[in-house]
């Protein structure tokens, strides 16, 4: 049997791995974009925050598995922001989701605490990342983080697995992306 794809926005990701070819850039889709709008989905998110939108993937998958929800996600390249801007307008979430542009520190210092998802996909996470990111999630929120097996990502990964603060699961064998659970 062929296999089809149910991805509605498998161009927004071909896009992109093309755009990462030709430019030897960091834009690169999370491989499971169908995950991200289920765990959204699940927590019936309210609001998003996403750190590394490239061209806006997993923006759009958010938005797709939590309908009412407003996605903050956050480029610091100015290129990635206004192609990730026309790929949300083309699939009509321009008042959906709402790309920052900047870099990670200083846009989350920026925004209101209370999201209920998070999400980092931004090269290696750093520790002090994740204090922002823990401010800006409510009690209870869900952190899935990406690229933990990326050199630097260490002290991030570590302070994951402080049982006083995340309840955290890998969902892969390799350690890759973890599920947090603000506690």
């Amino acid at each position: 049997m062929a296999k089809t794809t149910t991805d509605p926005f498998a161009a927004v990701r071909e896009a992109t791995l093309k755009h990462r070819a030709e430019h030897g850039c960091g834009a690169y889709p999370y491989g499971n974009g169908a995950l991200l709008g289920a765990l959204a989905a699940s927590a019936n998110a309210r609001r998003v925050l996403e750190l590394g939108t490239a061209l806006g993937y997993t923006a759009l998958w958010f938005a797709k598995g939590a309908p009412e929800a407003v996605v903050d996600t956050i480029e610091g390249d100015g290129e990635h922001a206004r192609l990730a801007r026309e790929h949300i307008e083309a699939h009509g979430l321009a008042g959906h989701i709402v790309v920052h542009e900047g870099e990670f520190g200083e846009v989350l210092r920026q925004l209101d605490p209370g999201y209920d998802v998070a999400f980092f996909d931004g090269s290696a996470p750093a520790r002090p990342l994740l204090k922002e990111i823990r401010r800006l999630l409510r009690a209870r929120g869900l952190l899935i983080s990406a690229n933990l097996t990326h050199a630097g990502a260490e002290a991030y990964l570590a302070a994951l697995q402080e049982k006083k603060s995340w309840l955290t699961a890998f969902i892969d064998e390799d350690h890759e992306t973890a599920l947090s659970i603000k506690l």
